[in-house]
């Protein structure tokens, strides 16, 4: 009798965001409102969290979030935050506080937005991150 092959299949994951992280000791909406007289956006709370899964669909944590979709641009911004009941969105930059992400981003050079942001009285330090860098990235899923 001859022995079965076994096939694995492996599905890679792909991280399709840009990430700014920020430094803020103000609430999330006083942070939202900074940003959006800055970057003229209109970011807004969103009534349902942020929830971040483990591979096998369990939850991990749920976070507060802001999101401005840009119909005219076709891009979409999230301000959410890192900490939320003792988890992080990313656990490897626990001292970051909230994480402005970027979808379908095409128009914006992000060093120039960081240096923006660092206008906002809301902020006291933000920073580019490249996500794919960052393993726990993988788990942050926009649908």
């Amino acid at each position: 009798m001859s022995k079965q092959k076994r096939h694995v299949l492996s599905l890679e994951t792909s991280v399709d965001f840009e990430l700014i992280g920020i430094c803020s000791h103000h609430s999330d909406y006083r942070l939202a409102w900074g940003i959006n007289k800055i970057l003229d956006l209109e970011l807004t709370k969103s009534e349902e969290p942020f929830v971040i899964q483990s591979r096998k669909g369990t939850i991990v944590s749920q976070h507060s979030f802001h999101v401005f979709i840009d119909e005219v641009d076709h891009m979409e911004w999230y301000l959410i935050k890192n900490k939320s009941e003792g988890k992080f969105l990313i656990p490897e930059k626990n001292q970051i506080d909230y994480f402005l992400i970027l979808r379908e981003n095409v128009l914006h050079e992000l060093e120039d937005l960081v240096e923006r942001i660092r206008e906002s009285n809301s902020v006291m330090a933000a920073y580019v991150f490249e996500a794919e860098s960052i393993p726990s990235a993988e788990l942050i899923i926009f649908e």
